[in-house]
């Protein structure tokens, strides 16, 4: 980026930029998939997926009238929002269900952006959505894990060329919409192995009555269909 002053900064931050060519989405489309298919990419990758996926409960939560204590992410990829309100109640139903879904629709959200060519926009915007949270985090591995990936997206949308920009961009977007589909087959294949009454789908249970099985295809089924309309949106 070459603005020098806040108000340069601003304009090319909101400005138009010109959209990659349809080759450069496929590819980074296809490395996005890569890293959510492949064992040892996913491991760390998926670090980002908490990340969506405990500030989707904590959003759900302020939005809902609830009172945010605070985030821990850990470094076996799994987290815990803890927020104050009824136990019980639309609020805490939301709140739960909002967690696995979130990722793929960020990855939505982003390609809304991306489809009007407001590459840097999302870029910056993605830095302040981190900082939000990570006034939140809890934890010291919390902290390292969202300024780590706010310092990588600031790198490339300060320093790098506007190609550069646009294919980090893209790939983001492209394995957020992806990545949200995985983890739901790693919740049922965890919860057939070893049970846990603390999984979502399993604190869904004990609120709504509805089995866990029935909220891990609720989860699967708005993953599959957000993830299809944003393949939709980039490439028709």
């Amino acid at each position: 980026m070459e603005a020098t002053t806040f108000g340069d900064v601003w304009q090319e931050a909101f400005s138009v930029q010109t959209p990659p060519p349809t080759w450069l989405v496929i590819a980074v489309g296809v490395a996005a998939l890569i890293v959510v298919v492949v064992r040892g990419p996913w491991r760390v990758a998926r670090n980002v997926v908490t990340i969506a996926h405990e500030g989707g409960h904590a959003v759900v939560a302020l939005l809902s009238g609830r009172q945010l204590t605070g985030i821990r992410l850990h470094s076996d990829t799994s987290g815990v929002t803890v927020s104050r309100g009824k136990p019980r109640g639309p609020g805490m139903i939301l709140t739960v269900a909002a967690g696995y879904i979130t990722p793929s629709i960020v990855g939505l959200l982003a390609i809304l952006l991306l489809v009007n060519n407001r590459i840097t926009a999302l870029l910056w915007m993605s830095i302040l959505v981190l900082a939000a949270m990570l006034l939140l985090i809890r934890n010291v591995y919390g902290v390292v894990s969202v300024v780590g990936t706010g310092a990588v997206v600031f790198l490339v949308s300060w320093f790098t060329p506007a190609e550069i920009q646009a294919a980090f961009a893209y790939f983001f977007t492209w394995f957020l919409l992806l990545a949200g589909i995985r983890p739901v087959f790693e919740l049922q294949a965890q919860r057939s192995r070893q049970p846990s009454p603390q999984s979502d789908a399993d604190q869904l249970h004990r609120l709504t009555g509805l089995p866990g099985v029935v909220w891990v295809l609720f989860f699967g089924v708005v993953n599959v269909a957000v993830t299809a309309t944003g393949i939709w949106l980039l490439m028709f």
